[in-house]
């Protein structure tokens, strides 16, 4: 228990409609013990949540994200499983006062693993139901999916894109944590080619040049990322764009050895200035060097 007062309490409180008051919540996570509160109005159902992608873009290691109840938080079982895979990520807990979740303590941990085999068999449930759905639909010589958009109706198109754009959104906003700061750090000094590479060895992630520029720009639309993001990158020499790639690496972690960063531009399939695949320390400290006579690289 003393080790749990240590912790930061962050709290987090949304009310349904415009109407409704955050008073209630806003007291009983105060009392809690949450001196921040980040507050947001909008439907449980939505997937837009804004003040909640902050919220988990800025929560540090060692702090607690506090909820009321859990439909404060998230909008199903598997959204909110979601949520708290990001903060673990970030070596940040979660906890609900009126639930037993409080990843923070053991027991917290095996509530959380009984919601984890509850989504899966919901999921599977789903899954089968709308299987069988299928199944009885064509048995009476009606097809399944969408008439509108069978029909190519303009009014059912312009409605699935809408509802195919919030996903977008939704999605990006809920996981943004875990990629949009790598993001940060390298544009626009790098291309974007440069920065897919660095993305997908960094998060293990895979991102096309493509989905990673239109994720970039939606954010920048919505006002959730800087519009400095999207900004053309200087052009460069060969030579000039390995010496940044190189400086990103070292910078980003110091204690790299010149063979550690050659075996990272091997990994990211670079070749080095004269066109060769294979990097040798020699060949990353002439870059480093120069580097370094910029004063872009820390000593």
């Amino acid at each position: 228990m003393k080790l749990q007062s240590k912790l930061r309490l962050i709290g987090y409180a949304r009310v349904s409609t415009e109407d409704q008051l955050s008073d209630a919540q806003l007291i009983e996570l105060r009392a809690a013990g949450c001196h921040t509160v980040f507050e947001e109005r909008g439907s449980g159902a939505s997937r837009v949540r804004p003040v909640l992608a902050k919220l988990l873009r800025e929560i540090d290691a060692g702090e607690v994200l506090v909820v009321v109840r859990l439909d404060r938080l998230a909008r199903s079982v598997s959204h909110l499983l979601q949520v708290i895979e990001l903060l673990e990520d970030k070596g940040a807990h979660f906890r609900s006062l009126n639930d037993p979740i409080d990843t923070s303590t053991p027991q917290g941990m095996f509530s959380l693993q009984v919601l984890g085999a509850v989504a899966q068999l919901e999921r599977a449930l789903i899954s089968e139901r709308t299987k069988a759905g299928i199944k009885a639909a064509k048995g009476r010589g009606k097809l399944p999916g969408n008439p509108g958009l069978r029909a190519r109706t303009p009014a059912a198109i312009a409605k699935t894109s809408r509802a195919r754009k919030r996903d977008h959104l939704a999605n990006l906003t809920a996981t943004m944590a875990s990629w949009l700061p790598i993001v940060q750090r390298m544009r626009p000094d790098h291309p974007w080619e440069d920065v897919a590479r660095s993305l997908n060895r960094e998060s293990g992630q895979r991102w096309s040049v493509d989905r990673l520029r239109r994720s970039v720009n939606r954010l920048v639309h919505e006002g959730l990322a800087d519009p400095g993001l999207v900004s053309a990158a200087r052009r460069r020499l060969p030579e000039d764009r390995l010496m940044s790639l190189i400086t990103g690496i070292a910078n980003a972690n110091p204690n790299l050895t010149l063979r550690d960063i050659a075996a990272q531009l091997e990994a990211m399939y670079e070749r080095t200035p004269r066109g060769s695949a294979t990097w040798t320390a020699s060949s990353v400290k002439h870059l480093l060097d120069r580097a370094k006579k910029l004063s872009l690289v820390a000593d």
